[in-house]
């Protein structure tokens, strides 16, 4: 029987497929508690004071979807904006669904709205950046942690979690 030396180059490119395999058999989704829809599993009667948010479209979405040039292509739980120009406050879920999304991943509010940005403590440290740089969080990953943006003018308001831009954790709020 011969023996093999595992020199440098064989173990960084085992070490990465396996990485990569391991990193990737989260993104299946479709079981582990969740309702395989975007869903959290549950009918949504838990009695809790929720504005609705699971993560996914969570409401109404508005008939006439805002243009925002091919920025959510690549958000895999964008499926339209929130309506949520009713709500003084609004919450988006940071490290919703795969802890890799905000969620929703567009809201459209009115003018004088705060959405306040929750973490889930899923998916590593986030942070919440708007793509003109007028706000950002600090980057962290503590269940809980909030930060918070009042919306005063009307427009379309892109944003990013900096460290997972490159996945599509991005997000957009559209002011009337």
């Amino acid at each position: 029987m011969t023996r093999r030396t595992l020199d440098r180059r064989t173990f960084v490119q085992t070490t990465a497929a396996v990485g990569a395999t391991v990193a990737l058999a989260g993104c299946g989704g479709g079981s582990g508690g969740d309702g395989g829809d975007g869903s959290d599993g549950s009918d949504g009667s838990d009695g809790s004071d929720s504005d609705g948010s699971d993560g996914g479209s969570g409401g109404e979405t508005l008939s006439e979807e805002p243009n925002y040039d091919g920025f959510l292509d690549d958000v895999s739980n964008y499926d339209g904006t929130v309506d949520m120009r009713d709500a003084d406050e609004v919450t988006v879920e940071v490290g919703a669904n795969d802890g890799l999304t905000f969620g929703p991943a567009a809201v459209a509010v009115s003018s004088g709205t705060t959405v306040v940005w929750e973490w889930t403590g899923q998916g590593g440290d986030h942070n919440v950046a708007a793509s003109d740089g007028a706000f950002e969080s600090d980057t962290v990953g503590e269940e809980g942690h909030t930060f918070e943006h009042t919306f005063e003018e009307a427009g379309t308001y892109t944003y990013v979690c900096t460290p997972h831009e490159a996945v599509g954790m991005k997000g957009a709020v559209y002011v009337e």
